[in-house]
């Protein structure tokens, strides 16, 4: 019984899809040019240096820019979110499939998460059907976990897997940030995710089957801090989902820092030092530099971290996701420990452990 209970459970594969539209920085300061005119010329310069400054190079989107600049409804916008959301589902679960060599109906749970637009029945659904999976697949959609939900959907699925031996399971990260960009909010929440924030996908596979291959994960855990419910966020407004993100967010990481990392890696007979692989999620320039500071002193990069937040900008749950497929196809030494870990509404912190 217990070696059920223990039974190790492994990352097989990391796929990642990217919509079918993309602009560099430098090709969506125009369009800002065109929002903040009749705005004051020293707020627009701001806004401007922004965008130029955010550490992102080029993102991706559901929609064109001038689709994203253009007013429309809450509806509008949903309606493009709920369409595409479920092409790009389609394409990123299927690639991954294709990488395990699996088949669509080895599938024995199925976690999707996203939080920038609504649908019920939501994604898992569409691509059940789809895909022709397994009528008695588990689905469980995560909707209100923001940026952390990448590593939440990896924990539920190890929690599952560990008691279920033999069995398989997929989570998929799908998000369009682009979707709630706010046409009359000038608010520095709304300007920062705009200049941050793109859209994208990923979908990870996992397995309990002593078959397959991939890092082991040895353990997981979520940590909430209290009193910090208003400092990352949607509201919900009659004009779509709302960015609710306030500057003290890199700062009330660095006062938990310590206590989220340390007695984490300590339960494991591990200390900072020990891990080689951090794979952070790329929350935004100040949030990465605020971090790599932070392990800096242990000597470690956030490298991988830093390019795919210039490749492709914060893509909300699915980045940290982007992270892990670099370092996947790298093929780290056996015996080597990574550490996955996202920030996210609650707030929250929660992490990962893995071992090659």
């Amino acid at each position: 019984m217990d070696s059920e209970k223990y039974m190790s459970v492994r990352i097989t594969t990391v796929a990642k899809a990217l919509p079918p539209h993309s602009r560099a920085t430098e090709d969506i300061l125009p369009f800002l040019d065109t929002w903040l005119a009749g705005q004051d010329s020293r707020f627009q310069r701001k806004v401007s240096k922004i965008f130029e400054n955010a550490a992102v190079d080029q993102r991706y989107s559901i929609m064109s820019p001038e689709e994203v600049f253009t007013q429309t409804t809450f509806e509008d916008k949903n309606l493009i979110y709920r369409r595409e959301v479920v092409k790009l589902g389609e394409e990123v679960v299927t690639k991954a499939l294709t990488q395990a060599k699996w088949k669509a109906t080895d599938i024995d749970y199925f976690i999707t998460v996203s939080c920038t637009g609504m649908m019920i029945p939501s994604v898992d659904a569409f691509l059940i059907n789809k895909l022709q999976m397994r009528q008695d697949v588990v689905r469980l959609p995560v909707t209100e976990m923001g940026c952390v939900a990448g590593v939440s959907g990896i924990i539920y699925a190890k929690n599952f897997l560990q008691s279920n031996p033999g069995k398989r399971a997929a989570v998929l990260a799908i998000e369009a940030p682009t979707a709630t960009f706010q046409l009359d909010d000038y608010s520095m929440a709304n300007i920062v995710s705009a200049a941050i924030f793109g859209d994208g996908a990923a979908c990870v596979l996992l397995s309990s089957d002593e078959a397959d291959e991939g890092p082991e994960i040895l353990d997981q855990e979520m940590y909430h801090f209290y009193d910090s419910i208003e400092i990352m966020g949607f509201d919900l407004t009659n004009s779509g989902l709302q960015m609710v993100l306030d500057k003290s967010v890199p700062e009330t990481i660095a006062a938990h820092f310590s206590a989220i990392v340390e007695p984490f890696l300590a339960k494991n007979k591990l200390s900072p030092s020990d891990i080689s692989h951090l794979i952070f999620h790329p929350g935004g320039k100040k949030i990465v530099e605020t971090v790599e500071e932070l392990f800096g002193q242990w000597g470690k990069n956030l490298d991988d971290t830093r390019e795919v937040l210039r490749q492709f900008g914060n893509m909300s749950s699915a980045t940290v996701l982007y992270v892990l497929e670099r370092f996947m196809n790298r093929k780290p030494e056996s015996g080597s420990y990574g550490l996955m870990l996202s920030f996210g509404p609650g707030f929250t912190a929660q992490r990962v452990l893995l071992q090659w």
